[in-house]
């Protein structure tokens, strides 16, 4: 069996975006939900701070997690969701570019504790 593994991230998100990211995530679209589930991710859960900052957890409870990736950036659908939500946010990685390309869009951040 393999190990559920924990993931948490952060991007920024623009002033101007805060009320629109808020009204597309109360109504994420059925196929991005889809790609989601098939890719091994459960638990996922996006907050907010008002200092501009989202804060994502996610479990990844699959064996491949590369090639689940690559799945969800090859879907077509993900890829118009990405470009939506893209366009609300500030990327802290350097010469990131978007969510389907580059070095990474979020900041993926380091576990340093953690009790069951």
């Amino acid at each position: 069996m393999t190990p559920t593994r924990r993931i948490a991230q952060l991007v920024h998100l623009k002033p101007s975006a805060v009320q629109a990211y808020k009204e597309c995530h109360a109504n994420v679209w059925p196929e991005v939900l889809q790609q989601i589930e098939e890719c091994n991710i459960k638990d996922y859960s996006i907050y907010f701070d008002n200092d501009r900052t989202l804060f994502s957890t996610f479990k990844y409870v699959g064996n491949d997690f590369d090639g689940d990736m690559k799945r969800m950036r090859e879907n077509p659908k993900v890829r118009e969701w990405w470009a939506l939500t893209d366009s609300m946010q500030e990327s802290p990685i350097p010469r990131a570019v978007g969510s389907a390309e580059g070095p990474g869009w979020w900041k993926v951040l380091e576990e340093v504790f953690h009790k069951d």
